[in-house]
């Protein structure tokens, strides 16, 4: 299983990447003031409350009175009640915000996944992108809802109490920084080290998440081939890295947590040795000594969670830039302004403006060459087929069939020449027009979880039952359909596969034709079926691909004899064309191709008849 190379998101802290996500947080800012302006409350409380222990032991119990002892109650109390609704409110808010970012996060890129082209997913596996927009975006969303706000109250509380504590007792306070260079210095060294490793845990993450999914996408493959012992070994060679990494980081933290712990403990002895020695002298008194061994056991904690959201911050920023990434990515093919203008897009499309197509097409002087390639595919490539003609593409497995349907369909453009369609180039208008009136038969049918009936009706989604069912009649697929439990609303189950191959086939079929487009592509649509299924779909091809004009990259060469042109494909190339009998009568590359496959379909007819007869 080939490993995609991920690209490596280690930049340095930047301002200007973290800009890019102000339009997401924008709708939200007033849950960013309220939680900020809670969080400064929260800070002063959290400061104060160390200062009530002081004032009880020096006003109640150094005296040993009780006096005053209810109203000091009384405000204690309103300050805990106060603090805990301005936890509710703030969490509250907090929370909103991260639902909702962490929502527009989503649509945002699954939208923008819809306007972008083939190529990225031929380039992309599924488990990156499921990746980036499942668990970066709860990431960012987290980082943003609490770790910042997080970061605000710990930078607030740690300045107030070295504030409080100068103003109590100088030198007191200034034992206790001494220290915090030293905590600080640590903080740095490891959350460095730990950053890293948690970035290569994330990273091997996306790559389990890939594998995983090819795993259980891929299921019946594996099955098939028997390499569940190959993917287990895979995916067991993922995951070890991935618990290195993990164990590596939890090894660091569990040297950087004692080692804090034990300088907060060297700490809270010297203020109590040395403040204990001046409450002894009557310089300090008790209760102010009792917030100096507060705020020293607390101080340290705040810091460390500074510096470490800090690394969280920066770690957070590879995660915007992988979304970023995604998000900014340019579909090879678009749409000009004039012709969004016009027709509109895929979103907000303008039927009302867009042209019935009649399916002359015309290949003017056209030279492609994939985005990633460095040689031409098709070179000074003319042709014209007229509307209604049946094209026929054949050729040996990668010899480039589809780099002709792919262009018809616009999934890529030429790189030189034109393409018309009516005798327009089809650039003027938009692809939506076009694709709209293409129907697809794929050699791997793809089926949407649902029933048959759903899935048949996305052909064309205000079809009625009649026409859906009168579509599946056309093409035979009603008889998949009778065999079902629940008929038409039988549940297909996930990319269809409570079907097999075959059936699958045959409700796409039905898809295509009821969305009876100018354009029929069929890629090798009858490949996968048997040859009694394939006989039920060739007669009913033969009907209705009348008066539509047609491009069949065809498997088996018996399907397309009746073909009013055939290309013949070889390495990129067309190096022959013209119908069946003309193409027999140059015994060239078609003519050899044919007698080879007619010889193996002869002989696996004969296996077949002797079998029968065993």
């Amino acid at each position: 299983m080939a490993a995609y190379e991920e690209q490596e998101y280690n930049k340095p802290f930047s301002f200007r990447i973290w800009a890019k996500m102000l339009p997401f947080f924008r709708p939200y800012k007033k849950y960013f003031v309220i939680t900020l302006g809670l969080n400064i409350l929260l800070a002063a409380i959290d400061v104060l409350v160390p200062l009530f222990q002081s004032y009880a032991i020096d006003h109640f119990i150094t005296p040993k009175t009780m006096d005053g002892i209810q109203s000091f109650a009384l405000v204690y109390v309103g300050v805990i009640v106060t603090q805990t609704v301005c936890v509710y409110l703030s969490v509250r808010a907090a929370t909103i915000i991260e639902m909702n970012v962490g929502k527009d996060l989503k649509w945002a890129q699954f939208e923008h996944l819809q306007t972008l082209s083939f190529s990225y997913y031929n380039t992309t596996p599924v488990g990156y992108i499921h990746a980036r927009v499942m668990s970066d975006t709860l990431r960012i969303a987290g980082m943003i809802a609490w770790g910042l706000v997080d970061m605000f109250w710990a930078f607030i509380y740690v300045v107030s109490v070295f504030l409080i504590m100068f103003i109590l007792n100088a030198r007191l306070a200034l034992i206790i920084m001494l220290i915090v260079p030293c905590i600080a210095l640590l903080t740095v060294y490891f959350q460095n080290k730990i950053l890293h490793w948690n970035r290569k845990v994330r990273r091997i993450n996306s790559q389990i998440t890939s594998a995983y999914n090819e795993g259980i996408t891929g299921v019946k493959t594996s099955k098939s081939m028997v390499i569940e012992k190959d993917n287990e070994k895979h995916f067991f060679e993922k995951t070890k890295d991935m618990h290195r990494a993990a164990s590596r980081s939890a090894k660091l933290n569990a040297i950087y947590i004692p080692i804090i712990l034990f300088f907060s403990s060297v700490a809270s002895a010297v203020v109590l040795a040395r403040g204990g020695y001046m409450v002894q002298s009557d310089l300090m008194k008790l209760g102010t000594l009792s917030v100096f061994i507060s705020y020293a056991v607390v101080i340290f904690e705040p810091i460390q969670q500074l510096a470490r959201l800090l690394a969280d911050l920066i770690s957070c920023q590879a995660n915007i830039e992988r979304v970023t990434d995604l998000l900014e990515q340019k579909p090879n093919v678009t749409d000009r302004e004039d012709v969004i203008e016009k027709y509109g897009d895929a979103f907000m499309p303008k039927k009302e403006n867009w042209e019935k197509i009649k399916g002359d097409i015309v290949f003017d002087d056209v030279s492609f060459r994939y985005p990633d390639g460095k040689e031409y595919v098709l070179e000074h490539f003319n042709l014209h087929v007229p509307a209604g003609m049946n094209v026929a593409i054949v050729g040996e497995t990668g010899a480039g069939k589809s780099t002709l349907v792919n262009l018809v369909g616009r999934f890529f453009e030429p790189t030189k020449g034109h393409i018309l369609i009516d005798g327009v180039d089809y650039r003027e208008r938009s692809q939506l027009w076009l694709h709209s009136q293409i129907g697809y038969v794929l050699q791997n049918p793809h089926l949407f979880s649902g029933t048959v009936r759903e899935n048949i009706r996305y052909g064309r989604l205000d079809a009625t039952d009649e026409e859906i069912e009168e579509a599946a009649r056309s093409v035979s697929a009603d008889e998949v359909v009778n065999k079902l439990e629940h008929g038409y609303d039988s549940d297909v189950g996930e990319s269809g596969g409570r079907l097999s191959t075959g059936e699958k086939q045959l409700i796409s079929f039905a898809r295509a034709i009821l969305a009876n487009p100018s354009i029929f592509v069929l890629d090798e649509a009858t490949s996968s079926i048997d040859t009694q299924t394939e006989q039920l779909i060739q007669k009913a091809t033969d009907h209705l691909l009348k008066g539509h004009t047609s491009f069949v990259i065809a498997h088996r060469l018996s399907t397309i004899r009746k073909a009013d042109l055939i290309l013949v494909v070889k390495d990129g190339k067309i190096i022959e064309r013209g119908n069946h009998q003309e193409l027999l009568k140059q015994k060239g590359y078609y003519y050899d191709l044919y007698s080879k496959q007619f010889e193996e379909e002869s002989a696996m007819q004969i296996f077949s008849e002797e079998d029968d007869m065993k």
